[in-house]
């Protein structure tokens, strides 16, 4: 189906080539496009002819000469050119289905889109893909893609994720690796369905695809206070946490595959669940899983001694509070510690939040709300001002997963609210006010 052209960039290529907005794109060196991944593969070649049509539906082509990464100017309604891929699942863990009612409806949407996984590292659950699809994946060369397996026993993965086509699209893996497409996997493990031995045959599968399988990360499932009616899930016990840590590392040295570093790895809640002091840096080479909470706070704690390395601070008569989740209290405490041990004056108080809004087993900071901000630190000796972690906001960075803005909670507790993002030196510069 073309895809209609939003904006022309004014002295463009494709402006100088007489193509206008509202116009539509039917395809490039005759290829159809029919979304950004087309686009931008087939827009790669050095002459490109373009197929094209007007509003009235007349069509016409245009030929142009470019660099071979050049952009010629289109700019489509939509960054994907066309809707965003919505989840097909109803999985019995999902956390979407675990938030309570009368939130912003953004927050309620699902994506499971392969191009979103190509371009932004999202996961994908296959289940939306055709063969088709997964042979314009390997032909386009869209790697790497990440993908949510959970499970390779068709019928729990089946019963996991409450569709009947779950099972059968983990062919999608194979087909997948043997076409040189890298797979970074996730791993959602819930006590008493994909733990234990089952973990041990997903592992030991995922392992098996080869040179293609990059990584593999093991993270607890995530429960809210909102699951009345859902299916009955619980976390993990501290020794469950410890069977897991243990059952993982083993697997990891039985890799068929010879590899500079270690495929598989758990979470970093699960070293704080099990009561286990984090792995050092060497564990998690290049951090291949960050974003699943992967080695997040042993690098956040090594980018910061690196920071305080180099700081050239003598002394600071500087005094702020700083606000976090329970699983990271015991790293900022750490921090501030040694921060205040070498510059004198610097002061920083850490408090810990505990999640009233979504429930006492969600402890990370990235789902701290601004209610609990303001509750739990009315009050209390903030200094010069408070400082948070920019994963509490919403992309736009404007408002905590509640809505409460940044500003709301400032003017409740009376000083600044600072966002600083999640890197070692940036909460050292952020804590000496640089």
């Amino acid at each position: 189906m073309p895809v209609s052209i939003y904006q022309v960039a004014p002295g463009s290529l494709a402006e100088r080539a007489g193509i206008r907005p509202g116009d539509r794109l039917i395809a490039i060196n005759k290829n159809l496009i029919s979304d950004v991944l087309d686009y931008r593969f087939y827009l790669t070649e050095e002459r490109v002819a373009l197929s094209l049509a007007t509003p009235a539906g007349e069509e016409y082509e245009r030929m142009i000469r470019k660099g071979q990464y050049d952009d010629i100017g289109l700019e489509f309604e939509t960054y994907l050119m066309d809707r965003q891929h919505a989840c097909r699942n109803k999985c019995l863990f999902c956390f979407i289905d675990q938030m309570p009612a009368g939130m912003r409806q953004s927050l309620y949407f699902k994506d499971d889109d392969e191009r979103l996984s190509f371009l932004f590292g999202n996961y994908i659950t296959l289940t939306n893909l055709s063969r088709q699809d997964v042979e314009r994946i390997v032909k386009l060369r869209i790697s790497p893609i990440n993908v949510s397996v959970h499970t390779t026993n068709p019928q729990l993965r089946v019963k996991m994720m409450g569709n009947r086509f779950a099972g059968q699209v983990l062919e999608y893996l194979e087909v997948l690796a043997r076409g040189g497409i890298r797979l970074n996997t996730q791993i959602v493990a819930c006590p008493g369905l994909n733990d234990g031995e089952e973990l041990r045959r997903t592992v030991t599968d995922l392992l098996a695809l080869g040179e293609s399988l990059e990584s593999i990360a093991v993270v607890p499932v995530g429960l809210t206070r909102y699951r009345e009616g859902l299916y009955p899930l619980r976390p993990f016990t501290p020794e469950e946490a410890a069977a897991t840590i243990d059952l993982i590392d083993q697997l990891a040295k039985e890799d068929p595959v010879p590899r500079e570093g270690r495929a598989v790895f758990c979470s970093d809640e699960f070293y704080l669940l099990a009561g286990r002091p984090l792995p050092g840096p060497a564990y998690y080479g290049d951090y291949p899983q960050l974003e699943n909470g992967v080695g997040a706070l042993t690098l956040l704690e090594e980018e910061f001694g690196s920071a305080l390395a180099l700081c050239e601070e003598k002394q600071s008569a500087r005094r702020v509070a700083v606000a976090t989740g329970r699983a990271a209290e015991g790293l900022l405490r750490r921090l501030a510690e040694r921060a205040m041990g070498q510059i004198p004056g610097l002061q920083v108080a850490v408090y810990p939040i505990d999640n009233e809004f979504f429930g006492e087993h969600v402890t990370v900071a990235g789902l701290i709300t601004g209610r609990d901000l303001m509750a739990q630190l009315k009050g209390k000796d903030l200094g010069e001002g408070l400082y948070v972690s920019c994963s509490m906001l919403r992309h736009e960075q404007d408002r905590f997963l509640d809505d409460v803005t940044v500003k709301e909670v400032s003017d409740a507790l009376g000083v600044p609210v600072h966002l600083v993002e999640n890197d070692g030196f940036a909460v050292l510069d952020a804590w000496l006010g640089l």
